[in-house]
């Protein structure tokens, strides 16, 4: 199991903070060689499904093949501290994810697309990767969010007791990491995509709410 005390130092986070040209250099290296006369998709695999943040012309449930999504990403800021981090999914390698390809206006502009960017690689957590996601018999080139396991973000194989504890007890300044999960869990169902994986956490971490209320 990979240790997270690294996490716990608020000066690794610091330290890990792109820049603003950072990121920019982020999105352009994302957005490099694509026609920019073709619709742009996004993939959807956690909170960009219930939240993504950015206007878009349709949405299609879809499925990338070689990722599936995992709570394996430590969240410092957004859903938990230094001090108390906690869990958030990401894309890790092998078998396959079932999520939400959004296709953005054709009026999206490049700020648009620089605040996906503070909100999903402000602190260099995921790599953006074009993926094919199909879509019944439609095959889309989506731009999704791949973990990047170099990071100090990155918590690797936890134990799924490890995972209740930490998703039932952090806050960030977005919510709880049990809210990012119920959320999750709710937008999956709604459009009929099973992770029994994901299904199962949340049961866990209620039952353990629950029976942490006085």
């Amino acid at each position: 199991m990979r240790s997270p005390l690294g996490c716990h130092d608020p000066a690794v986070l610091e330290a890990e903070r792109l820049s603003a040209e950072a990121l920019d250099r982020s999105l352009d290296e994302a957005l490099a060689g694509r026609d920019p006369d073709a619709p742009l998709w996004i993939f959807g695999y956690g909170s960009l499904m219930w939240n993504p943040g950015l206007a878009f012309v349709t949405k299609r449930v879809g499925t990338v093949y070689g990722f599936h999504r995992n709570f394996c990403q430590w969240s410092r800021i957004n859903r938990g501290t230094p001090e108390r981090p906690g869990l958030v999914l990401t894309l890790e390698r092998g078998g396959c994810c079932r999520g939400l390809a959004f296709r953005l206006t054709g009026s999206t502009s490049r700020e648009e697309l620089r605040a996906l960017w503070r909100r999903e690689m402000s602190l260099g957590s995921y790599h953006p990767r074009w993926l094919e996601c199909h879509a019944g018999s439609d095959r889309l080139p989506v731009l999704a969010f791949i973990v990047n396991r170099s990071c100090s973000g990155y918590a690797g194989k936890l134990t799924m007791d490890a995972m209740v504890q930490s998703i039932a007890t952090a806050r960030g300044k977005y919510g709880s990491s049990a809210e990012y999960l119920f959320q999750t869990q709710a937008a999956l169902e709604s459009h009929g995509i099973l992770d029994a994986h994901v299904k199962r956490l949340a049961e866990r971490v209620k039952s353990y709410l629950a029976h942490a209320r006085p």
